[in-house]
Order: structure tokens, then sequence, then C-alpha cells
């Protein structure tokens, strides 16, 4: 299935809106899962992995909602978020049974936290989170784990959660990453691309090739959750 439909659309925020690109297959029959993404600290929705990504889940019958909030404070992405799965709910013509949030970086931290907050009031609000370079400390303040990890550590054993990070990521310790994957209720898997960065570049490999690996593996563990 190639064929994909992508809308620009707006979502209702406190009195302003949000950007957001809806991202469907071109018929909605069948389409039972749908995909929340947002970006990280700094760019937006256009982020090339986000849209690549988006591109790649809808290409398989899958419905991406990809957004825009450029608030650096984590509880304002939070809101905001949550103003996005609002909206994606209203979609009635979707039959959707499934619901993935996901994010890259901070907007991972947004996903994560949210996804707890909603677990906290029923277990069958999201199935799971998939975060890309989750930043579990800024670059040389490994002590910051602590408090980035919290809202991982509560996620429900009925979350499951995926973890894409690069073995050269400067803001994710392998070791102290590790910890805190043991120390989770929920089931976690972790992806360690093999020389990635932060950004999930790999040197000497096109970021395309990147990608298409990253893509093929969240959209093959999105599968396996749901079936």
């Amino acid at each position: 299935m190639d064929k994909f439909n992508e809308e620009l659309v707006k979502v209702h925020f406190g009195a302003k809106s949000l950007d957001a690109v809806l991202s469907s297959p071109a018929s909605d029959k069948d389409v039972h899962t749908a995909v929340i993404l947002t970006h990280g600290a700094g760019g937006d929705m256009n982020f090339k992995h986000l849209v690549s990504l988006a591109r790649a889940l809808t290409s398989e019958g899958l419905v991406c909602l990809r957004f825009t909030c450029k608030g650096l404070n984590l509880a304002f992405r939070v809101k905001a978020y949550n103003a996005v799965w609002d909206y994606l709910k209203t979609l009635t013509r979707f039959k959707l049974k499934n619901i993935f949030f996901g994010g890259r970086s901070m907007g991972s931290r947004a996903a994560a936290a949210l996804a707890r907050q909603l677990s906290d009031e029923s277990e069958e609000a999201v199935q799971g989170v998939i975060c890309l370079s989750f930043p579990l400390h800024p670059p040389g303040k490994t002590h910051a784990y602590h408090q980035r990890s919290e809202d991982l550590k509560k996620l429900p054993e009925s979350v499951h959660v995926l973890f894409v990070s690069g073995t050269e990521d400067n803001m994710c310790n392998r070791d102290l990453f590790n910890e805190v994957v043991k120390d989770m209720k929920a089931d976690a898997e972790v992806f360690w691309l093999q020389g990635g960065s932060h950004g999930l570049t790999v040197k000497g490999r096109s970021e395309e090739s990147v990608m298409d690996e990253v893509n093929l593996k969240v959209l093959l563990w999105i599968k396996e959750k749901t079936t």
C-alpha cells in the first residue's frame, strides 16, 4: 500500500492552535492504528526523520498525526500533546483500536509523560510509546537521569515502549540507560543504532539508509504489539 493522503490541520490548544499534518492511507477502511509524533527542542514537525517515519507508517496502513509545539517547558509540551490526542479521537472516520505516542528527544519525554498521566486514569488509553533519542540527561550532566527517567519508571506493565537510540548519543549514557530500562515496569525494548548520534546520524552512512532502518524497526515493533 503506497498511496496516502497528507492534510495540514489546526489543533485547538487553549486560545491558540497547533500546526499538524495528518497522514492517512488512501482508503480509510481497516485503519485501526494511529501514531502521534512530535519533534525535539529544536525544529518542528517537518524534521526529516519524522516526515520519513510518518510516510513509512502510513504506506503500511496506519494513520500518523505529527505536530509542532515550540515550547521548551515540558509541562506545556505535555498539554499540547494532550490536545493533539483529543483531536485524534474526534476523527471518527477511522475505527482506531490502538494509539501510540511518539516523539524525538524532548518530544519523546512529553510522549512518555502524557502516556504515564493517561495510564493513571485508564490502562486502555495508549498502547505504547516510541522514543526516538530519549534525552536521558544533558551532555555531560549524567546526574539528571534520575529526574528525566521518573515518567518512564511509572509507566504500567500494560504500556509497550520502544526506545531507538544511537550508541554514540551524548545525551544517553548506555550503562545508566540500561539501568533505567531494568527498573521499568512497562514492556520496554531498546534498539541501539550502531554509531548513531543524538540526531540518529551515522558517519559513513546515508541519512536515507539510517531512516529506512529505524522506520522498519518501528513498523515491525508496532505490528508485533497490535496482533
